[in-house]
């Protein structure tokens, strides 16, 4: 009796022994399970704190307002700012697109982690308002230097239109001066000849002279070749290379003289050239 006692004893503690064991087994490769679960979870979230940190600093370091601030104040843009500016707005516009694909995969890998983390969440829609609002900046920057690029392209047109007037202008000025000079230097010429009576009568300068009557300069056609021209303003004397001369023609007397050097030689001195040429711009001077 004793015997079966223990035995059935035996039998249900081995029963009970086998039956914690496969509790103890199942219960620690759910806990193993678990352990797993929130490994991955962790790794996860890891990732994708990591990968909005990037995203947040990438998108810290765009700094559009300034920008454009800057560009709204500027009243000139040289070429090389415009060109460097089109450079950046498209070097933020690469920046953003990255970006934007970067957060579409982490929404992507939250919804499919099934890990509920409303400030994660909150972080993504955070960052995306943020790069839209970049976006829309960049799109008025771009608008504002386009209206720069108009003001300037216009500028140009009339800076083209007034040096080609200022251009018409100068011409018209210099037809003007040369016309100017011309007549002024046609008002101041003046014209005068010596020579002896009977080469003065060939020229057809002088004309009649005899016993009773005084011979008359430039009464008729005349050689106007044979006269010398001169400006009245600067000629003030006329070597004559003879002893004796007679002036012809009608000028006042108190305007000149008559000078002889060593020689004897005889030089016209002009005294008063404007009063000199008031009557005549011909001077006729005989020679003997």
């Amino acid at each position: 009796m004793n015997r079966f006692f223990v035995f059935c004893v035996l039998v249900i503690t081995f029963a009970s022994c086998t039956q914690l064991s496969s509790e103890y087994k199942r219960t620690k490769q759910e806990n193993d399970s678990l352990k797993l679960h929130i490994l991955k979870n962790e790794a996860e979230m890891n990732e994708l704190l990591s990968s909005l940190n990037v995203i947040e600093e990438e998108i810290q370091t765009i700094r559009l307002t300034e920008e454009l601030f800057s560009l709204q104040k500027d009243a000139e843009m040289s070429d090389s700012r415009r060109e460097q500016l089109k450079k950046n707005i498209t070097a933020i516009n690469e920046t953003l697109k990255k970006n934007r694909q970067r957060l579409t995969e982490l929404q992507d890998k939250l919804n499919e982690s099934g890990i509920n983390f409303s400030a994660l969440q909150k972080t993504i829609d955070r960052l995306t308002k943020e790069m839209d609002a970049k976006g829309e900046l960049i799109i008025v920057l771009r608008s504002e230097i386009d209206r720069k690029e108009v003001q300037i392209e216009e500028l140009s047109i009339q800076i083209d239109e007034l040096h080609a007037e200022v251009k018409t202008l100068e011409n018209i000025n210099q037809e003007i001066t040369d016309i100017i000079s011309e007549q002024d230097q046609e008002l101041n010429t003046v014209y005068y000849c010596f020579g002896a009576i009977k080469e003065l009568k060939e020229q057809g300068i002088l004309t009649g002279g005899g016993i009773f009557s005084k011979s008359k300069a430039l009464q008729s056609d005349f050689n106007h070749e044979y006269f010398l021209s001169v400006d009245k303003r600067t000629t003030t004397s006329i070597p004559l290379y003879t002893s004796k001369a007679t002036i012809k023609t009608n000028h006042p007397a108190g305007a000149y003289k008559f000078i002889k050097d060593t020689n004897g030689k005889l030089t016209l001195e002009i005294l008063h050239t404007t009063v000199f040429w008031s009557l005549s711009n011909f001077l006729v001077i005989e020679i003997k």
